[in-house]
């Protein structure tokens, strides 16, 4: 095991380099997912029919919003729902 031995300057340096690759790996991971996605990307996500999208919306598995004839499901709300469902594997 090799040890490093930094001055102070070098471990500021090191830790505020750090801090802004945390920053911008944050960012452009938020900037890149959207917030909404509609009915269609849903379906096509989920890999259900229309049917199976409105069952689960009457039964309350899945939060969406309506404007007009246009349905929207929260990409949160889709990822809590595919999350409260996971299984882990059996095995080891």
């Amino acid at each position: 095991m090799e040890v490093f031995i930094l001055s102070k300057a070098q471990f500021t340096e090191l830790t505020s380099r750090l801090d802004a690759l945390h920053n911008l790996l944050n960012t452009e991971s938020k900037g890149s997912k959207k917030a909404f996605m509609d009915s269609e990307e849903f379906l096509q996500f989920m890999g259900i029919s229309k049917r199976t999208a409105q069952s689960w919306r009457d039964e309350g598995k899945i939060s969406f919003s309506q404007v007009g004839n246009k349905i929207y499901y929260k990409t949160s709300d889709v990822d809590k729902l595919l999350a409260e469902h996971y299984n882990k594997s059996f095995k080891k």
